[in-house]
């Protein structure tokens, strides 16, 4: 040790080697001191004689003494000056000294910062990070057994032990998994058939995040065949006893959204489909949903079935990263296997078919903008799909994906082979087209016709024609994220005129030739509206510019869609037809007059204006579903609560006469295991006003026949109109009584008051009501309506309203009238209940199917 001091006040500066600790007291010799340091030497690793060695580490002390104060030890030593002063201390001398040691202390502490630096740096390149991969692994020769589904049973736990050693096995054999893995957790297990089992597992890695991307490669590697060298490794390595025969892994990462630290509540639920139910989210629909939830419904069906999910209603909050429902064809989250994920309100199919018997649908959220939730239909159908391929012969015919409309399943192969008459080509047509995502070499679900592959979801303007009377088709689906699918049509057709009777488009699709110059793009390239200014010599124009073959005129039928090719034939007058604007007469005569019909006034000369008019006279006896009232009892007499057999209140309807209703075509919609299309599976409740109670008068009646609309389409909502016959006819008093139906002629101009009645539910999400309730609306123009729909409004169909919200139909008001009450107070109905964007939002009407467009279309079909 050394140490300078001056001759009055004595200052002692002394390095003093210490075993890398500063001294323990204050001071030094009883003077107090200043500790400084300079230096501090890392620990030497390299063992001597069993313990590590530690270098010195110096500190510099400055003590501040009289010479006679200073009491040292007799063991420190001191060394003597040259000069005694040379070591005294001037002001100016003693700043330099103290720049000097400032800046010794500032180059030392950038050293250890720069060392912190460099230590931290490289901590977290390498720091662990904890990631759960979930798999499945497909066992053969096990017998599934019934305590599998419970994983406080011994056969449970004994299987789970038995998986886990052996995923512990294959997880060593691999060089990168094995230094990484820390536990397996067994989920649970289901019977494929046969003597095959899946069980469903987590396993959890702490990985350095450098090594992240090589962890992911390694599991992904698991995935192997039936019989593979690395599963046979895996089995030699246990005893044989606890040897299992692996078929198939599958394993991914797990979706982090499902494993955030802010998910308070997570849980499970084991359903059995085969008796059909419904799942739904927590509250639904007298409450939101919960937030920070995980929530998982294991779905099974028997062995040789799959699982169908058809959600009735879903709505969520809009961003997916908050609050989403995902389904997976797997009973864990594997994320290959994940078909669906959804949030907000969707607007394509939600309905979902497995490919094998199981199916999970989880349903995650956040603290934030709870929603009503979902409910769903669950039920099980034959594993083998329906109509997957095949022989097709004929000149004509239709064919779709597997479930269409409902999305195809995963893991789908189909193959239609199509045959005509000889000397003839065959065209095929696509009217709906959903197949997956458009990429350019659809390497997954994808439609191939002649070696052209076609994917995405605008395709549905494409016809194929082949080169000769065949043509195959086939179709396929991957393992994940399935879409609607497609509905196709095929023809036979010569060379020379491959659309005989209609208008060929450049695109090659044949259209109605009616359609031609209507100012609609019916082609999908607009051809049909091409050079529209006049219309070809042989071709007669109509009033409203449309053009039609000549042998249309004066044929009987309105093509023109004005009347103006049937107005002026020398034909009887039974044979008249007249313009739209214009009410016909039984006798053929044409009335100009606005809604002659059950005014009150003869204005046809056989008075058959007032004919039929024993209808729609009990009027409203207030003025105000969502943002309305509850009717008087005997208000509403032609309103029909159509009930499904052990379900109850499903649609509404209208009474047209005793023995014919009128509803909407998608209420008789098969839906899974429920057969609605089935006239057996429906009650009318006529005279009905409270759904709890019945009284004196009200009428039940089963229904003996269902006619709907042939051109239905369960996409677009188009020809949404359907009658029911009962059983026997009803007795027509005060509380059953019809409501008038509308010539096709009859105008209910934009503006007018219209009502909406039903049992349906008050708020969007919610459940139907017990007391019949209505509400007023007015007719909305349709070029409105269609610019707020996104133009999904077709001719047959009539928008109503109120545009700033709060007035709308919902569900369970599905085929119920939409009626107006004309100037002599006879009510009649303008529309029927069909579909709406959510309920009661700002800027989107309900939409109505329009009556007076499928006037004929009832006459024909039930005589009323």
């Amino acid at each position: 040790m050394f140490l300078g001091r001056n001759a009055e006040r004595r200052h002692y500066y002394a390095w003093i080697p210490l075993r890398c600790r500063p001294p323990q007291n204050a001071s030094l010799g009883g003077c107090p001191y200043q500790k400084l340091p300079l230096t501090v030497n890392a620990l030497d690793q390299t063992p001597v004689g069993g313990r590590q060695r530690a270098e010195k580490c110096h500190w510099l002390l400055f003590i501040r003494c009289k010479s006679n104060d200073l009491d040292l030890e007799a063991t420190l030593q001191f060394l003597p000056t040259p000069d005694a002063k040379k070591l005294e201390k001037s002001p100016m001398r003693r700043r330099k000294l103290w720049i000097v040691v400032g800046l010794v202390a500032a180059a030392a502490a950038l050293s250890l910062l720069t060392g912190l630096l460099v230590w931290r740096l490289h901590l977290h390149r390498d720091v662990a990070v904890t990631r759960v991969y979930v798999g499945s692994m497909a066992i053969a020769n096990q017998r599934f057994l019934p305590d599998y589904e419970d994983p406080g049973s011994g056969p449970f736990a004994k299987m789970a032990s038995l998986v886990s050693q052996q995923l512990r096995v294959m997880y060593n054999a691999n060089t990168v998994l094995g230094k990484y893995f820390r536990r397996t957790s067994v989920e649970t297990f289901s019977d494929d058939g046969g003597d095959t089992v899946t069980t469903y597992y987590h396993s959890e890695f702490d990985i350095p995040a450098s090594q992240l991307a090589s962890v992911d490669a390694a599991i992904q590697s698991l995935q192997t065949a039936a019989g593979s060298q690395q599963s046979r490794q895996g089995r030699v390595l246990l005893k044989p006893q606890h040897a299992l025969d692996i078929d198939s892994v599958v394993a991914r990462a797990i979706d982090p959204r499902m494993t955030s630290s802010s998910l308070l509540v997570k849980k499970s639920f084991n359903v059995h489909v085969q008796e059909g139910g419904v799942i739904q989210s927590p509250g639904f629909p007298d409450s939101s949903y919960p937030s920070d939830v995980y929530l998982e419904w294991r779905l099974r069906a028997d062995a040789a079935y799959r699982v169908r999910l058809d959600f009735q209603t879903l709505i969520l909050e809009d961003d997916c990263q908050h609050d989403f429902v995902k389904i997976y064809d797997s009973l864990a989250p594997i994320e290959q296997t994940a078909i669906a994920e959804h949030c907000g309100i969707p607007h394509r199919s939600l309905s979902f078919v497995s490919s094998g018997s199981v199916m999970l649908v989880t349903l995650v959220t956040n603290e934030a903008k709870n929603f009503p939730g979902f409910i769903a239909n669950f039920s099980q159908v034959p594993l083998a799909p329906p109509d997957c391929g095949g022989p097709l012969s004929g000149d004509v015919g239709i064919f779709s994906s597997p479930f269409f409309p409902s999305s195809y399943p995963p893991r789908t192969a189909c193959v239609w082979n199509i045959q005509v008459s000889k000397g003839k080509l065959v065209k095929v047509k696509f009217r709906k087209f959903y197949i997956g995502n458009d990429s350019n070499d659809c390497s997954r679900d994808y439609v191939e016709v002649n070696g052209r592959r076609l994917c995405g979801a605008k395709v549905g303007s494409t016809a194929v024609a082949s080169r000769s009377n065949r043509m195959t088709v086939k179709f396929n689906s991957d393992w994940s994220y399935v879409d609607q699918g497609f509905f196709a049509a095929y023809e036979a057709f010569t060379p020379s005129d491959s659309c005989p009777g209609r208008f060929r488009c450049t695109n090659d699709l044949c259209v109605d030739s009616r359609v031609r110059c209507d100012s609609v793009d019916d082609c999908g390239d607009a051809s049909d509206e091409d050079d529209c200014g006049t219309c070809a010599p042989n071709v007669f124009r109509c009033r409203n510019g449309r053009c039609v073959l000549w042998t249309m005129v004066c044929n009987g039928k309105d093509d023109c869609a004005d009347g103006s090719d049937e107005f002026k034939c020398e034909k009887s007058v039974a044979m008249t037809t007249c313009p739209d604007s214009s009410f016909r007469c039984r006798n053929g005569r044409c009335v100009d007059k606005v809604n002659p019909e059950c005014d009150g006034d003869d204005d046809c000369e056989d008075a058959s204006d007032e004919e039929s008019c024993q209808c729609g006279s009990e009027p409203y006896r207030s003025s105000r579903i969502v943002g309305g009232e509850a009717a008087q009892e005997d208000e509403l007499p032609w309103q029909v609560s159509l009930h499904v057999a052990g379900q109850g209140h499903a649609c509404g309807a209208s009474v047209l006469s005793s023995r014919w209703l009128l509803t909407a075509a998608h209420c008789v919609q098969d839906k899974g295991s429920v057969r609605h299309s089935q006239a057996d599976q429906w009650e009318a409740f006529l005279g009905q006003h409270e759904l709890s109670r019945a009284n004196e008068w009200t009428v039940r009646r089963k229904v003996m026949r269902i006619v709907a609309h042939r051109d239905f389409d369960q996409l677009t909502f188009d020809n949404d109109v359907a009658l029911m016959e009962l059983e026997s006819d009803v007795p027509l008093n005060q509380h059953i009584w019809p409501i008038c139906l509308p010539s096709p002629a009859h105008r209910f101009p934009d503006g007018q008051e219209a009502w909406i009645t039903g049992w349906g539910a008050t708020r969007e999400g919610g459940a139907a009501v017990n007391i019949l309730q209505k509400a007023k609306v007015h007719i909305i123009n349709s070029s409105v309506c269609n610019n707020a729909m996104n133009n999904e409004v077709k001719d047959g169909m009539l928008c109503a309203g109120v545009l700033k919200g709060g007035v709308d139909a919902c569900q369970g008001d599905s085929g119920g009238p939409l009626s107006v009450i004309s100037p002599s107070r006879r009510v009649f109905l303008a529309g029927v209940v069909s579909w709406g964007n959510g309920c009661a939002r700002r800027n989107k009407p309900g939409i109505y199917t329009r009556v007076t467009r499928y006037r004929s279309w009832i006459k024909e079909h039930s005589g009323v």
